[in-house]
């Protein structure tokens, strides 16, 4: 990806709060770019380093391509050609790049429809990259939501920001969190969120119009 996609996804990622509040899919389509994006560099960075850790990232390459595709199945299972990304998981685990393929595996999942699992290979990702970490954390609250399991997924979302700590994400899943406790009926929470969002992070974009929110919810 060129670097202006990259700056473009980021323009993107800064859209008005009403938007991230209403538009759970969307949201969910920038967190998806976030990863794949971080995940490919950190593949290719990674590609010479050791035997194993050449063949798992050989292997994972294929899979990349045909989720970028949005071929979710032939990424998920491969084919003649190429494994797939469980067959990657399954093989290379420990390694760096099987530790990516959880990602990928996750988020086709996700796009499948299928939450439960991709709430599973999500939750088998471990970084402590400060924009990856965070937006899988994140992917996994998205995952609760549609498991109608509102009351854990709004602690994902709450680490996520905490995890970021940075005015251009962490509001974006602040405000995650704060939808999901209106959703809930706790206005109370939301109002901390929202102030939280006044006070931490009050050169973002979501601040500009936060005032309007804790109104709401007063």
């Amino acid at each position: 990806m060129t670097e202006q996609k990259k700056d473009e996804m980021v323009h993107e990622v800064s859209s008005s709060e009403k938007f991230l509040v209403k538009n759970q899919k969307t949201i969910m389509t920038v967190l998806v770019a976030i990863i794949a994006v971080i995940a490919l560099v950190l593949a290719v960075k990674q590609f010479y380093f050791e035997p194993r850790e050449a063949k798992a990232q050989e292997a994972l390459f294929q899979s990349v391509l045909a989720f970028e595709q949005d071929s979710l199945d032939l990424a998920l299972n491969g084919n003649d050609e190429f494994d797939g990304l469980i067959a990657v998981i399954d093989n290379y685990g420990s390694t760096k790049a099987g530790n990516i393929a959880n990602v990928y595996a996750g988020l086709a999942y996700y796009g499948k429809g299928e939450y439960e699992n991709a709430k599973s290979y999500l939750s088998k990702f471990s970084a402590n990259d400060v924009l990856l970490a965070p937006a899988v954390t994140a992917a996994i609250g998205n995952a609760l939501v549609n498991m109608d399991n509102a009351a854990e997924a709004v602690k994902y979302f709450e680490k996520a920001a905490k995890v970021a700590d940075n005015a251009l994400f962490s509001p974006i899943y602040l405000i995650k969190a704060a939808n999901v406790y209106e959703k809930l009926g706790n206005k109370a929470d939301a109002l901390r969120i929202y102030e939280q969002i006044k006070k931490e992070y009050p050169t973002s974009q979501q601040a500009s119009t936060i005032d309007s929110y804790i109104e709401r919810v007063k």
